[in-house]
């Protein structure tokens, strides 16, 4: 069974409580159960991580290229707009990336219209809330089909 791994950076643990105008209400717990479900569905294993830690972050991805993960959908938060060390871990996947975001990006503020993740990303899906998670999961399901 083909593998995706879905990844969520900096302050995405507060999803439901962090700007409901803006990301709405539903909890990273209640989107990670939507999209282990889809992935099930799609006859995909899906597994979830999140960490307020970029050194953790990269090492799961060092860990994913280890592991042969088949694709990942990432949702880096704030670190989309500056960490080069987060692209440059992302890189090294021979698996397939999509970038995913709940809000439109680059209808905020300005310096978040920049993704450092976008040149190695297979696509970007933002502005859907929860439903860009979804929408990134599909993208993968069939990049690796």
């Amino acid at each position: 069974m083909k593998t995706i791994l879905v990844l969520n950076g900096i302050n995405l643990n507060m999803f439901g409580k962090r700007d409901p105008a803006q990301y709405g209400t539903a909890t990273l717990a209640e989107i990670d159960a939507s999209v282990v479900a889809l992935g099930e569905q799609l006859g995909v294993k899906v597994e979830c991580f999140q960490t307020n830690h970029e050194g953790e972050m990269v090492e799961r991805i060092h860990a994913a290229h280890n592991e042969g993960v088949d694709a990942v959908v990432i949702n880096a938060g704030a670190w989309t707009h500056y960490s080069y060390g987060l692209r440059d871990a992302l890189a090294i996947l021979k698996a397939p990336v999509v970038e995913v975001h709940m809000s439109n990006i680059h209808a905020r503020e300005a310096f978040r219209h920049q993704s450092v993740l976008a040149e190695i990303a297979k696509g970007q899906i933002c502005g859907f809330g929860p439903d860009s998670y979804l929408l990134g999961l599909r993208a993968a399901v069939n990049l690796i089909a």
